[in-house]
């Protein structure tokens, strides 16, 4: 919530919080009791939610509030429907190796289901900054131009340098994706201080690590579906290293 406020007052942008109660009822229990049961449960649930939002966010930004017992994802479908620039913001909670590597299965999901820019925000990571975005590339999940341009409508282009960057395998060709990296560095050369690189070789994850130094003036924006979120091996470098152990918050395009 910190992070989210943070940036909200960087881009004039409200913040609207979701919540999904978990009811568990008898299953014997008549309808009107599981309604009124329902009602107290989501009641209360609010009144928490208003109170943390109270000492975390400044009056001066717009807060709204979605709180029901309603399938969490359902409810995101329908709100990014609406005519808005959105992201949604997620949390990692980075306990455990499975989980590491799974991202947790709230953030996996979200990711998995919603058409929309979700930004994953490491554990205890308050403050947001937009000094360094490095932006993976590879060649079979191509880059979304259009949502990566809709994340940068939220950069301020004065305070950012952007590096679109590749993980190659090992004897991988890099001649086509070199190019690709260039005419990335071209389009956004006029809004961008923008670069390329591409880690080869045989320790491109200690390469990258020059570069990325998982600092909390980076973001990490990647692909949906491309092999460095569906790839066990750079998955697990990637959000582990870079992510989890670092404070670099993760931006997935759908």
């Amino acid at each position: 919530m910190k992070f989210a406020c943070d940036w909200s007052l960087k881009t004039n942008a409200e913040i609207h919080l979701v919540h999904q109660t978990l009811v568990a009822l008898p299953a014997l229990t008549d309808n009107q009791s599981r309604q009124q049961i329902t009602q107290e449960i989501n009641n209360e649930a609010l009144k928490k939610l208003k109170g943390l939002t109270k000492d975390l966010i400044p009056n001066s930004i717009k807060v709204t509030f979605s709180v029901s017992e309603r399938n969490l994802y359902n409810v995101l479908q329908k709100l990014v429907a609406e005519p808005f620039d959105n992201l949604i913001f997620t949390g990692l909670k980075g306990t455990g190796l499975l989980k590491k590597i799974l991202m947790g299965s709230v953030a996996l999901k979200v990711i998995d289901t919603i058409q929309n820019i979700v930004v994953a925000i490491p554990k205890e990571l308050s403050s947001f900054s937009q000094e360094k975005i490095f932006i993976a590339v590879t060649e079979k999940h191509p880059l979304n131009i259009p949502e990566l341009n809709h994340f940068l409508n939220f950069i301020d282009n004065d305070k950012s340098k952007i590096t679109f960057f590749h993980l190659a395998k090992p004897k991988e060709k890099t001649e086509n994706i070199e190019n690709h990296l260039k005419d990335l560095q071209v389009l956004f050369s006029d809004r961008f201080d923008a670069n390329y690189k591409i880690f080869e070789g045989e320790n491109p994850f200690k390469d990258i690590k020059k570069v990325i130094n998982s600092n909390i003036d980076e973001l990490l924006v990647v692909q949906k579906g491309s092999r460095l979120l569906t790839d066990q091996l750079f998955r697990r470098f990637l959000i582990n290293e870079l992510v989890y152990e670092g404070q670099t918050p993760l931006i997935v395009l759908p």
